[in-house]
């Protein structure tokens, strides 16, 4: 018997993850895309929808070491980064490392903390270390933010800046469950337990190669065109205070590669932009009176760009 590729095997933690996030196959595969392309994702949604549970069937199925930070008003950096303690045995400090060293992090609640807090993952999610009383200290790789947050009218949060925004390659949402799926989680096996029961289908080593396999596949000139075309769009559009940057339109090309890659293609095509790119341009966006851009305007921006 062949024994399966990382990329079938990525394929059947997809469809395992689905029979514990039940109806929710869109926002669970642009949450693979995600991680696929190197980036850090925030889910934003009413407590109770199951965010927390998706971060944590991901992480036991690509056999990540996953740690939970309950994101308060009192949580100081130290309580994310770590903090040196004196050892009395050796005469010396002793750096004791903070949930922020583990492959995969769940920031549960991040715009419940104050900016003082949510800034300590600054540099952890750009370059991938943080730097502690004056030394800096590689993370583990793979290494893979997923931010809760609940909507921002909501009492006791602290929004975040564009600043942090930008370093989340997507943002989603899961929303209410329709009515079958909402039966079947009612009428089914409790959840905790169902991941308690998951083992891994990928190892690290072979999730790190299919993270550089996204890198390989082809992006032909015209996509790239078209992926400038609708940075562009959104940079001279009247309603919006600022468009796309340029990390973001490399965002969204690392995406794109990352969908064609779950879909078992070497070649990414516009179907795979327009796919990853609600995710990849919503939290960017801003318009001009300083309101949320509505969820329909990365539709309205695809339909008005020409492929």
């Amino acid at each position: 018997m062949t024994a399966s590729r990382p990329i079938e095997k990525l394929q059947q933690a997809l469809t395992d993850t689905n029979r514990v996030v039940l109806g929710k196959e869109g926002p669970v595969k642009l949450a693979f895309t995600c991680l696929l392309a190197l980036g850090h994702l925030l889910i934003e949604d009413l407590p109770g929808v199951g965010k927390t549970t998706l971060a944590h069937v991901i992480a036991r199925l690509l056999g990540l070491e996953y740690q939970r930070i309950q994101f308060t008003s009192d949580l100081l950096p130290a309580d994310i980064l770590g903090v040196s303690v004196f050892d009395r045995e050796s005469g010396a400090f002793r750096f004791h490392p903070g949930p922020v060293f583990a492959q995969l992090i769940l920031a549960d609640e991040v715009n419940r903390a104050t900016p003082k807090a949510q800034s300590a993952l600054l540099e952890a999610m750009e370059e991938r270390q943080v730097t502690v009383e004056g030394q800096t200290r590689p993370l583990p790789a793979p290494f893979f933010v997923i931010a809760t947050q609940n909507p921002s009218h909501q009492i006791g949060t602290f929004p975040l800046p564009e600043s942090q925004m930008d370093r989340f390659l997507m943002r989603i949402a899961l929303g209410y469950p329709d009515r079958a799926a909402e039966r079947a989680l009612l009428a089914g096996e409790d959840r905790r337990a169902m991941v308690a029961a998951l083992t891994p289908a990928l190892t690290p080593e072979e999730l790190s190669a299919l993270q550089n396999e996204v890198k390989n596949v082809y992006v032909a000139a015209a996509l790239i065109d078209y992926v400038q075309a609708l940075a562009e769009y959104t940079r001279h559009s009247a309603e919006l205070e600022a468009g796309l940057s340029p990390r973001a339109a490399l965002g969204l090309l690392a995406a794109a590669r990352a969908w064609a890659l779950i879909d078992g293609r070497d070649h990414a095509l516009p179907e795979d932009v327009q796919a990853v790119f609600p995710a990849v341009a919503g939290h960017r966006l801003r318009q001009v009176n300083g309101a949320t851009p509505e969820n329909d305007l990365p539709r309205r921006i695809i339909e008005a760009v020409a492929l």
